[in-house]
């Protein structure tokens, strides 16, 4: 099994920027695929970002296309959210998730395994 830890979240004003990590541990890592998700206070869950095993394809919601980065960096389990031009709309609890299948796509339900989330806060 993975078990998976975020990192990162904070308050920051409208424009700013915070880098997230989620450090993974457990067998089949590397070639797992990995999303953010996130969810807002009375809100369902949203996917974020999805990045395949090795780190070369990504994909990204709309509403974040253009200004979230997600990256990994296998040799050292790490997956990362590089965020800037933060929104009030951002203000959510995110999370890390694995998906030995490769099958998950943007599907909560379908992963496997999930951190324990790392709020971000943007005011305006």
């Amino acid at each position: 099994q993975v078990q998976l830890v975020e990192s990162g979240g904070g308050s920051v004003e409208a424009g700013g920027s915070l880098r997230l990590s989620c450090v993974a541990s457990g067998y089949g890592y590397s070639t797992v695929s990995m999303a953010w998700f996130r969810q807002a206070s009375g809100k369902e869950r949203e996917w974020v970002a999805r990045i395949l095993g090795s780190g070369g394809t990504t994909y990204y919601a709309d509403s974040v296309k253009g200004r979230f980065t997600i990256s990994r960096d296998n040799a050292k389990k790490t997956l990362y959210l590089q965020m800037i031009s933060l929104k009030p709309e951002d203000t959510a609890m995110y999370y890390c998730a694995s998906c030995p299948t490769g099958t998950c796509y943007t599907t909560p339900g379908r992963y496997a395994y999930w951190g324990h989330g790392t709020q971000v806060t943007v005011s305006s």
